[in-house]
C-alpha cells in the first residue's frame, strides 16, 4: 500500500473516531435508558482502546508523532466528562464498572483527573515531534489507564 494511501486511510479512521466520540458525547447527554448509556459507554471505551493500540504502533515505529495528536484529542474529548457517563441508574446490566465507581466518586474523579493530566502530557510530547519520548509517555498513559481499571473495572 502506498504511503499516501495509508496516510489517507489512517486520517479517515481518525476522523471517523473523532466523529464517533463527538456523537456519543452529544447522544449521551440526551440518553436516559440505562442500557443505552451502558452500551454507549462500552462502545466508546472500545473505540478509545483502538486509539491506544494505534498509538502503540506509532510508538513502535519511532516515526512521525503528528498523527497521534488527533487520536489523543479524541481521547481527551471522550474522557473530558467521563464521570458523567456513570449515572446512578447504570450500576447494573452489561457493565464491568465496579461498585466503587458509584461509591467512591471522589477517587474516581481523581483517577479521571490523573488520566486527563497524562493525556495532556502525551499530547505535548506528540506535538513536539519527540519520537523517542513518545513511547515512554504513551506507556505512562497506559499505566494511568490501568490504575483506574484496577480500582474501578472488573475483569
Amino acid at each position: 500500500m502506498k504511503k499516501s494511501t495509508m496516510l489517507g486511510s489512517g486520517l479517515g479512521l481518525g476522523l471517523a473516531l473523532i466523529a464517533f466520540a463527538t456523537a456519543t458525547t452529544a447522544g449521551f447527554a440526551q440518553a436516559s435508558d440505562p442500557a443505552q448509556i451502558i452500551r454507549e459507554r462500552r462502545e466508546g471505551l472500545k473505540a478509545m482502546g483502538a486509539q491506544m493500540e494505534a498509538m502503540a504502533a506509532i510508538a513502535q515505529a519511532r516515526g512521525d508523532t503528528q498523527p497521534a495528536i488527533a487520536r489523543i484529542e479524541t481521547l481527551q474529548n471522550f474522557f473530558a466528562n467521563f464521570v458523567e457517563r456513570f449515572p446512578a441508574n447504570t450500576q447494573a446490566g452489561e457493565t464491568r464498572a465496579l461498585p466503587a465507581v458509584f461509591t467512591d466518586s471522589a477517587g474516581f474523579a481523581t483517577a479521571l483527573t490523573n488520566l486527563n493530566t497524562q493525556l495532556s502530557a502525551l499530547r505535548a510530547v506528540a506535538a513536539s515531534g519527540d519520537a523517542a519520548g513518545f513511547a515512554p509517555a504513551l506507556q505512562a498513559t497506559g499505566a494511568t489507564c490501568g490504575a483506574c481499571h484496577r480500582a474501578y473495572r472488573s475483569r
